[in-house]
């Protein structure tokens, strides 16, 4: 969404009236991605363009927060009901308690989940509008994997998942079955992939891989779209916060 030059500095707290950010475009103190703007009704979009103000970057104040999270196995994406309590199931929102403001820990939500031992990349944040924008099946945000399996993968197994699959799996006494979108897949080794999706269905990767006869055996996330986790420097478990900035650029530009 676009904004008017003069309201972000209106909202970005450096001035104390309507008449003084009013001044300071007219004065050429205002530049825009390093251009100077005179025009108080320039528009733009926040998070894509650098704003400054006598040569110091100025922001929105910070409505909603985003964290990137190095996911460690054995974590689930979801808050504990009372049955998963009683089997000892911890929530990776516990990595965040006592580090984050309560209230803000109290507002987080995942952006899509990994499985339980799933492990790496997952963003968390508070902006229910960014996991819609994210999750929306039709956006086809991609998602890099790396794969590791029981047995080895076989040149037919990759013909099969570049092209599309149709799985049809028996799990948990329930029978599952849908289609693929062709995805990207190379080999590190016989038994490791590097798989890029740009869908998100229920523990896909590990039912692509059942269907044919395989069983993943490690199973992380490396990155999604241009946002990786290896950039980040995150041990298991440890997270940082992001700015929307740096995860629009990343992932929608």
């Amino acid at each position: 969404m676009k904004i008017r030059l003069h309201q972000f500095l209106s909202k970005s707290g450096e001035f104390a009236s309507k008449s003084e950010v009013k001044q300071a475009i007219w004065n050429g103190e205002v530049s825009v991605n390093g251009s100077v703007v005179k025009d108080i009704a320039f528009q733009f979009k926040t998070g894509k363009k650098k704003v400054e103000y006598k040569g110091n970057e100025l922001f929105l104040p910070v409505t909603d927060f985003y964290f990137l999270l190095n996911k460690p196995k054995g974590f689930i994406c979801s808050r504990i009901n009372s049955q998963e309590r009683e089997l000892d199931k911890v929530s990776v929102y516990e990595l965040f308690r006592d580090k984050v403001d309560a209230k803000v820990f109290e507002s987080l939500i995942t952006v899509g989940r990994l499985d339980e031992d799933t492990t790496g990349f997952l963003l968390v944040t508070t902006d229910g509008k960014l996991v819609h924008s994210i999750t929306e099946p039709k956006k086809h945000i991609k998602k890099t994997y790396r794969v590791e399996t029981e047995s080895v993968i076989s040149d037919e197994d990759l013909s099969s998942i570049r092209s599309g699959l149709k799985v049809s799996v028996v799990e948990f006494g329930v029978d599952e079955s849908f289609e693929t979108r062709p995805a990207i897949i190379e080999l590190e080794h016989e038994k490791c992939a590097i798989l890029t999706i740009d869908e998100g269905k229920k523990r896909q990767i590990r039912r692509m891989f059942k269907f044919l006869g395989n069983h993943v055996v490690e199973l992380h996330r490396l990155s999604t779209e241009k946002m990786k986790l290896s950039d980040y420097q995150l041990e298991s478990g440890e997270f940082c916060q992001l700015t929307r900035g740096e995860i629009n650029t990343a992932l929608f530009s």
